[in-house]
């Protein structure tokens, strides 16, 4: 449990980087990046299954790259859910998509590091 709710809170602090530096890409405050983190999540757990699989073809012939597109999909139906969590387009839903992969992809790391040693 207390892994869940620290990756929560990493996934928010992910969120208010982004929208420091990603334009048209934002969030008002810490608790709207929490709300935010938490729908995403539930998102990616319950939607995007569905729409990868839908789109398993495109994928397919993209080898994989079409994964930020839905990636970007999922933050903008976020953003069109939660309040205070804002995204001006489609460029920075998948600028933030591609954000969000790298942050979380260095993240998983520091914590497989911080497990093995």
């Amino acid at each position: 449990m207390p892994y869940i709710l620290f990756r929560w809170i990493i996934n928010a602090i992910a969120l208010l980087v982004v929208a420091n530096v990603v334009p048209g890409f934002g969030v008002a405050t810490f608790y709207n990046a929490l709300i935010a983190a938490l729908v995403l999540g539930l998102v990616n757990a319950l939607v995007r299954p569905l729409f990868f699989i839908l789109t398993l073809p495109v994928t397919i012939v993209t080898l994989g790259l079409f994964t930020f597109v839905i990636n970007a999909l999922m933050i903008w139906l976020v953003a069109t859910i939660v309040e205070g969590f804002v995204v001006d387009g489609f460029v920075p839903a998948l600028l933030a998509a591609l954000m969000l992969w790298v942050i979380s992809l260095a993240t998983n790391w520091l914590i497989k590091q911080s497990k093995n040693s």
